[in-house]
């Protein structure tokens, strides 16, 4: 088979993972900048004179009210909880968890420990959500998604002893380094690489693998030592390299590339005390226009605009309005009293969320002192629980809470645990396998499964009409193709938004801009409207 430069470089990410295409890449002069992100444009009187009402206080709620009030509508935002946020939810001590099935937990901690129970972190690239946090006053700090320090581990591979990233990471990369450079030396490569372009591409490969001068991996400093460099005769002893066939068995590869990711490589961030101080400090700007303990009962249209129906503190109470912004997730309008029209009823029930969990314990601080483990996730192959994430705010003080478990639950091997008591102990054995002896400092637990959350039933958009999945970002197919293109379409005056009615669904990024795509078709219509108006006259 002939090999072109495309086709070779797609060959070098498929084996050495996104950062040996890069690399290769950036040498060529092949990776476009970045374009910037412009802020909201549109005019600051284009709501006069509009009311709207906004169906929940998740991030795509408040970003709506608070930019609709810029422009002059007057908005107000019904939400059925206690608390702002929606799936942006801060467990602390005292916090009560409920589940729609009538299950409850308290979390019992220390007075300043928290974690986030829904979003965790936010991308360097998800430029408004983090313009709104400057513009807010809300102070961020680094959140550290990936380290080296973390740790691999498959029970089945290497006597189910947990492997360093950096160690699994540098192996592989110099094994493979070494596999391209045989390939190269031999003229495999040959008829699509110049003689110019295979030089270069093994002095690469010399440098990117960490190989010798005759082209084989060894080792690698990169890969960890075994005993660290000191005073007197105390030198550097590097650790053998792993077996390459070994590493194959254990199947590390998505703890390995994982930060590799478009939405995960640093620098990412985190708000300081945590991730609904970004809820809060909306609020703190729209004050009363956001109703608690608001739940809506039914949705309706009007001659001139809606009527929405809610039940709030046992009174029952309406609101009328000239438009509405809908940012309730499809399961809970699956049994929503709405007049929606057919196409977008249809769209509702094609619509599934994941039920995403998390579990949050509370802990010394042993990953850091005795595994030089400060944030990152660690990765579990061959268990049911697939990663622990370690907290990254806080560090070196006492205690702090690591969570054990993250994953959506349906066909997966933690969903089929029986109960709470097997998935708690699942938990707490993911932890002993990559910390022996430490999993017994574990206290506290708290379980949040968001499929029974009540007013969210789900944590992110998981498929729609018929399933699918794209290459591209993991997201359905079918879903992109069918329900989400009747949610970008205005139904008479509802309108719909929320991370799901975005291309980037389970961020809070994709809930700001399906706000601000909510708010343009609205002043468009507005806009178009005056000017009909207007020509009439």
């Amino acid at each position: 088979m002939a090999y072109t430069r495309r086709s070779f470089l797609m060959s070098a990410g498929q084996a050495g993972g996104y950062g040996a295409a890069f690399a290769l890449m950036q040498g060529m002069n092949l990776i476009p900048a970045a374009t910037a992100v412009t802020a909201p444009d549109w005019p600051r009187d284009a709501g006069k004179g509009s009311r709207v009402v906004i169906l929940g206080a998740g991030i795509a709620g408040l970003t709506a009210a608070y930019e609709m009030g810029k422009a002059g509508f007057q908005c107000t935002i019904l939400e059925a909880r206690e608390r702002p946020g929606g799936r942006n939810w801060t467990i602390r001590n005292g916090s009560r968890v409920t589940f729609t099935d009538g299950t409850e937990q308290t979390a019992a901690w220390q007075p300043d420990s928290y974690f986030n129970a829904g979003p965790g972190r936010i991308p360097s690239i998800h430029r408004n959500i983090l313009n709104y946090c400057h513009e807010l006053g809300v102070d961020l700090e680094v959140q550290v998604n990936t380290t080296r320090s973390s740790l691999l581990v498959n029970p089945t591979s290497f006597g189910g002893k947990a492997i360093e990233q950096r160690q699994a990471i540098n192996d592989t990369r110099g094994h493979v380094s070494e596999l391209l450079a045989k390939c190269v030396n031999q003229h495999a490569l040959d008829q699509e690489l110049t003689g110019e372009d295979r030089e270069r591409m093994l002095s690469f490969l010399r440098t990117y693998g960490d190989l010798s001068n005759e082209y084989s991996y060894k080792g690698s400093e990169r890969a960890g030592a075994s005993r660290l460099g000191g005073a007197g005769n105390v030198t550097e002893e590097l650790r053998p390299p792993l077996d390459m066939h070994t590493l194959l068995d254990a199947d590390f590869w998505r703890g390995m590339l994982f930060e590799e990711g478009l939405d995960y490589q640093a620098t990412m961030f985190q708000p300081v005390g945590g991730m609904d101080r970004i809820a809060y400090a909306f609020t703190k700007r729209l004050g009363r226009i956001v109703q608690y303990r608001a739940v809506v009962s039914k949705m309706g249209k009007t001659a001139r605009g809606v009527r929405i129906e809610y039940e709030q503190s046992g009174a029952k109470k309406a609101i009328e309005a000239d438009f509405c912004i809908c940012t309730l997730p499809a399961p809970v309008l699956r049994n929503m009293d709405g007049d929606f029209a057919p196409r977008i009823r249809t769209a509702i029930n094609a619509t599934f969320f994941s039920d995403a969990y998390k579990i949050g314990w509370e802990s010394k601080r042993f990953w850091e002192r005795s595994y030089n483990i400060y944030g990152g996730i660690s990765f579990l192959s061959n268990h049911p629980i697939t990663l622990v994430w370690y907290p990254s705010a806080k560090l070196f003080s006492d205690s702090g809470i690591v969570i054990s478990g993250y994953a959506p639950e349906t066909g997966s091997p933690f969903g089929a645990l029986p109960d709470l008591r097997a998935k708690l102990k699942a938990s707490r054995d993911a932890m002993e396998l990559l910390h022996p002896g430490h999993s017994s400092e574990l206290a506290h637990p708290v379980y949040v499964n968001w499929g029974k959350m009540p007013y969210s039933l789900g944590g992110w958009m998981s498929g729609g009409g018929g399933g699918g999945r794209s290459s591209a970002r993991g997201q359905s197919v079918n879903y992109y193709d069918g329900p989400y293109q009747e949610f970008i379409r205005p139904d008479d005056r509802y309108y719909y938004a929320g991370d799901h009615i975005s291309h980037l669904s389970a961020w809070q990024e994709g809930a700001v801009l399906s706000a601000h795509y909510a708010i343009r078709l609205i002043c468009d219509r507005i806009r178009n409207e005056k000017t009909a108006g207007a020509s009439k006259a």
